[in-house]
């Protein structure tokens, strides 16, 4: 490792409650660096321990954004229990907390994903915490910046294989947080 990568990563206090501290594992957070450095281990990870589960089809799927994963495998070659007690010994510092399938669906960043028995289907997930604000209308910030989450959502909505009572749903959801937050409806439409 060169001398820069190690001196970033020594770098690496915070303040708490006006105490300064240093953990003693870990990146430099907000560091330039360290979400490449973050990205590059974890693919390294995936390409020694992952691959291979892949390879042979205990993995049928596998996806990654971030730190969040989603794993479709093989019942009839694996089952949670082990992938969670595998995945848990690939490093010390890595702790993975599976949320399993509820009622054939389970929640993945911005979709629940439902399964059936001939396919799949999608639906727009909203956190419980979610608090539908957005940047005011009448903020003064640029409209660029106002109207940067409806696109967001709009494009999600046009994006996934919604039905159209989904998708018209949504699209009243994204009007009302519109109207919550101050913009006339023609602006949104």
């Amino acid at each position: 490792m060169s001398i820069y990568c190690s001196t970033i990563l020594q770098q690496n206090y915070f303040i708490f409650q006006e105490k300064i501290y240093q953990p003693d594992k870990g990146i430099a957070t907000g560091s330039t660096i360290s979400d490449t450095i973050a990205e590059l281990f974890l693919q390294h990870l995936e390409q020694i321990y992952i691959k291979p589960l892949i390879d042979t089809k205990h993995i049928l799927f596998y996806t990654r954004y971030i730190d969040d994963i989603l794993i479709i495998y093989d019942a009839e070659a694996t089952d949670h229990d082990y992938l969670t007690q595998y995945t848990n010994t690939i490093h010390n510092n890595l702790q993975f907390n599976p949320t399993l399938q509820s009622d054939d669906h389970i929640n993945f960043l911005d979709p629940t994903i439902t399964r059936r028995n001939t396919h799949i289907e999608i639906d727009i997930y909203r956190k419980p915490t979610t608090t539908d604000t957005t940047i005011h209308f009448t903020s003064t910030h640029p409209n660029e910046h106002k109207l940067a989450a409806y696109r967001y959502h709009i494009t999600r909505m046009l994006s996934l294989p919604l039905k159209t009572t989904q998708q018209k749903r949504e699209w009243e959801s994204i009007l009302h947080i519109a109207q919550q937050n101050g913009f006339p409806p023609a602006m949104i439409n």
